[in-house]
């Protein structure tokens, strides 16, 4: 799954929107002066003087538009979902969150990444949580298919939650690699994509069915 800025998820590289022009390309510079600045310099050091410098484009512009650092991580965070990312189709749900695992873990590996500098902001702005927020929301409602592909081949009952087994699917490399800041294992990924696959098979997964009334 494309990360904060993956999978992937917070892409590594901040998405042009599809409108063309003057204010296309000036979004463009400006948002990826964010991201290189807030992984060179951490939330602290980051400025909106900072920002229209190394973007070159005038200061006046830049509050404007994006009014305060918050501002500028939140739109930094919501160009990711201006892509057209897509969850990928290996022909089995193993393969398929092993896939998603291998973009988040891509994504947190290696110090330090933009995804892992958007997360530590989201605890600093309430912008930036927010927009946050709703890029996961993005991210879990683009991997769905992941599991219902499977639920159609019979891997896993119907009623099962997609959400759910994304969650437990990807939560191994956030805590490993965020919390433990354990060393990257590259087998990390499968083996964390075989364990939710087992669980959804047996169906930890499935939402219980309405009591009768």
């Amino acid at each position: 799954m494309d990360s904060p800025p993956s999978a992937s998820d917070l892409p590594e590289r901040v998405v042009r929107k599809r409108t063309g022009g003057r204010g296309a390309r000036i979004r463009s510079q400006v948002l990826a002066a964010v991201g290189e600045l807030l992984v060179e310099d951490g939330y602290d050091r980051l400025t909106v003087d900072a920002v229209a410098a190394r973007a070159d484009v005038h200061r006046t512009t830049v509050y404007r538009r994006w009014r305060d650092v918050g501002g500028l991580l939140a739109d930094l965070l919501d160009s990711a979902s201006d892509d057209s990312w897509g969850p990928p189709d290996t022909g089995s749900l193993e393969g398929d969150l092993t896939a998603l695992n291998q973009e988040v873990f891509d994504a947190l590996a290696g110090d330090p990444t933009l995804t892992t500098a958007l997360i530590a902001a989201s605890f600093r702005s309430e912008d930036a949580a927010r927009a946050l927020s709703g890029f996961w929301d993005d991210r879990y409602a683009r991997s769905a298919p992941v599991v219902t592909r499977a639920v159609a081949r019979g891997e896993a009952p119907a009623a099962t939650d997609p959400r759910a087994v994304l969650v437990t699917a990807t939560a191994p490399l956030y805590h490993e690699l965020l919390l433990l800041r354990a060393t990257a294992d590259p087998a990390l990924p499968r083996r964390a994509a075989r364990a939710a696959t087992t669980a959804a098979r047996a169906g930890a997964f499935a939402c219980p069915a309405p009591a009768d009334g």
